[in-house]
């Protein structure tokens, strides 16, 4: 086993299968903030705009996407790693 295949574990999960754009990259802002700099959300994303959107905001706050796993029914598990920086606003 390699470092790229050990497990990553989720401090917090959520799927967002449910949720129409550009709400479903709101609510995954709204879990980043309930979890610490530097642990995982993982968040399950319909393919489609949720797939191209989704990870590309995220990566644009800061953020580290770790994993990408297709499930299916045509759903992504994505592992998002908080960042620590100051995504939050303001500008230093």
């Amino acid at each position: 086993m390699t470092n790229d295949e050990k497990e990553v574990k989720a401090a917090r999960s959520a799927d967002l299968t449910g949720e129409v754009c550009p709400m479903t990259f709101v609510k995954v802002k709204l879990h980043i903030e309930q979890i610490q700099s530097g642990e995982v959300l993982e968040v399950v994303l319909k393919e489609g705009d949720h797939m191209r959107n989704v990870p590309r905001s995220i990566k644009d706050e800061g953020h580290k996407i770790v994993k990408v796993s297709q499930l299916d029914g045509g759903r992504y598990s994505l592992m998002i790693v908080k960042d620590g920086g100051g995504s939050q606003g303001g500008k230093e």
